[in-house]
């Protein structure tokens, strides 16, 4: 049986908040001794925080890697433009009548730059993420997400997208309103940009869900997130009918981001803060923001239909492999 992250962790939020209540009691102390005493005893146990961590995080394998990247406080698309942009005005609607909040856009300021955002966003509470239909997108999400990159390609800004998705929604609904052609004209249109494009991977990169929005020129992935085909509970129950065994799959599915440059279809990781992006959100939103300048810095020095075939090349090397004999 697979574990969830709250059962994984349980053992470090319960020494966290042991340290809590330690604080509390040590703030309400009169007697100077005693409070030092408590303090004392407060360092010692963040001292085995920290060491406990270290074990944890140490050789995280695919299925805790799978945990740490849907961890409930972990950075959504809207905390890194908040921590990261400023200026972001939010459009909704694809023009065709519908609108859809699992993916959210609209330009923003990167310091002194234009640029256009689009990116997944989950909830934090049940309400928000049945709004949000849990990180899920719609096809009006994908046909309005294709209406800020024709913005971004017209008044020539670049394009920032952030993915955390288990991939697209695939109820009736969605099906009947062209799931799959909303998601294939999404990569379409990115293919034809001739503004950079550059794509961050911050939890779940999930099947096209995930690439309907990340056709950039350059992907990056945070330390701990994923990226695959299928989920790995989908995968497990179509393998071996059993979707708690969604371990074994995670591990068949080289979905780290570790594995994802290996097999070069990622240019690069951003390191996470100790513990998890959600354990220090501003390191993380700093480390991001220097590496999407960076990708822009190597970007800019392009002109548009260097873009346009460096972002076509990217893509046509994937799984491309040389055999034994060479051909």
């Amino acid at each position: 049986m697979s574990k969830t992250h709250k059962e994984w962790e349980r053992p470090l939020v319960e020494l966290e908040d042991g340290i809590l209540k330690l604080k509390e009691i040590a703030r309400k102390e009169q007697d100077p001794s005693k409070r030092e005493q408590q303090e004392t005893r407060i360092s010692d146990y963040e001292a085995r925080r920290d060491r406990y961590i270290d074990v944890m995080y140490a050789n995280l394998g695919p299925w805790e890697k799978v945990l740490v990247a849907r961890a409930d406080k972990r950075p959504y698309t809207l905390d890194y433009v908040q921590a990261i942009f400023h200026g972001f005005i939010e459009l909704q609607g694809d023009r065709k009548g519908f609108t859809d909040h699992a993916i959210i856009g609209g330009p923003a300021m990167l310091d002194n730059r234009p640029v256009m955002i689009v990116g997944h966003q989950k909830g934090r509470s049940i309400q928000e993420r049945q709004l949000r239909n849990f990180g899920y997108a719609r096809p009006e999400g994908y046909r309005k997400a294709i209406r800020l990159f024709e913005m971004a390609e017209r008044f020539r800004m670049p394009v920032i997208t952030f993915v955390d998705t288990p991939g697209a929604d695939a109820g009736v609904e969605a099906e009947s309103r062209g799931i799959s052609e909303a998601i294939a004209a999404a990569i379409f249109k990115m293919f034809e940009l001739t503004v950079p494009a550059v794509s961050v991977i911050i939890g779940e990169g999930g099947s096209g869900g995930a690439i309907g929005i990340a056709a950039s020129n350059r992907v990056l992935m945070l330390e701990h997130s994923i990226y695959s085909v299928i989920a790995p509970e989908g995968c497990a129950s179509i393998l071996w009918r059993q979707a708690d065994r969604g371990a074994d799959a995670a591990k068949a599915l080289k979905l780290t981001a570790q594995s994802a440059v290996d097999f070069n279809l990622v240019d690069g990781i951003i390191p996470e803060p100790k513990g998890g992006a959600h354990r220090d959100v501003p390191l993380i939103c700093a480390n991001v923001k220097t590496a999407l300048l960076s990708s822009l810095g190597e970007l800019d020095k392009l002109q548009p239909d260097a873009i346009y075939a460096d972002r076509y090349n990217r893509f046509r090397k994937m799984g491309v492999f040389a055999d034994s004999l060479g051909i």
